[in-house]
């Protein structure tokens, strides 16, 4: 998340950026090991917005889900498997995928029991970049429609959200990329992604979670 960080530094933003043991712990767990940390670190007196990316934003949907954060401004989610992932449904009874992902990983399913779609709809203002290029094309097998590598489009969609917009960036990589930042940038500032002319509303064409 380094240059993602300098783009948001460069333009005037004071940025927390800590890790997590994202392969140690359950989502309920890494949620206040991540989330509850840099909180303190930001204080209560200005406004605060998180840029996440992937199981990230899974982080952010599960704090929230019970905790009030009373200065949350906006939310920019990037590839995030908010309705699941179905290279989890088919993977994580391989060997070596727990070694790899560890609990939280196992997490992320499409089943409506998964952790992503239990959370439900936003509680915040939610701004959504998905990607739809891929430099897995063994997983983008596994995953119906267009697909950043990991995640499928429709499925980084999430009720509640207040725009989305698909560029063309993989998912390991789209957080180090000059146009994400820069539409990250452009909604912190607008509450608004930059949209060609005549973009059809992301709102009346979102997709509902499954288990809706």
């Amino acid at each position: 998340m380094t240059v993602l960080e300098d783009g948001l530094v460069g333009a005037g933003y004071k940025t927390v950026n800590l890790g997590y043991p994202s392969r140690q712990h359950s989502i309920e767990v890494l949620a206040d090991k991540a989330i509850k940390p840099a909180l303190e670190v930001c204080g209560s007196a200005t406004p605060i917005s998180f840029v996440t990316h992937s199981l990230g934003g899974i982080l952010v949907r599960q704090y929230t889900a019970t905790r009030k954060i009373p200065n949350l401004r906006y939310v920019v989610m990037l590839g995030p498997p908010n309705q699941g992932s179905e290279v989890v449904d088919k993977l994580q009874s391989m060997p070596g995928f727990y070694m790899l992902n560890g609990d939280a990983g196992t997490q992320l399913g499409t089943a409506p029991s998964s952790v992503p779609m239990r959370l439900g709809k936003a509680n915040f203002n939610l701004g959504i970049i998905a990607g739809n290029r891929s430099v897995n094309w063994i997983l983008s097998l596994l995953i119906p429609g267009d697909d950043d590598g990991k995640v499928g489009v429709q499925r980084t969609k999430l009720e509640g959200m207040n725009d989305h917009i698909v560029l063309a960036v993989n998912h390991p990589l789209m957080m180090q990329n000059q146009e994400v930042i820069s539409q990250v940038l452009y909604y912190l500032k607008n509450g608004l992604f930059e949209h060609p002319p005549n973009h059809e509303s992301p709102i009346d064409s979102a997709a509902a979670p499954a288990a809706h």
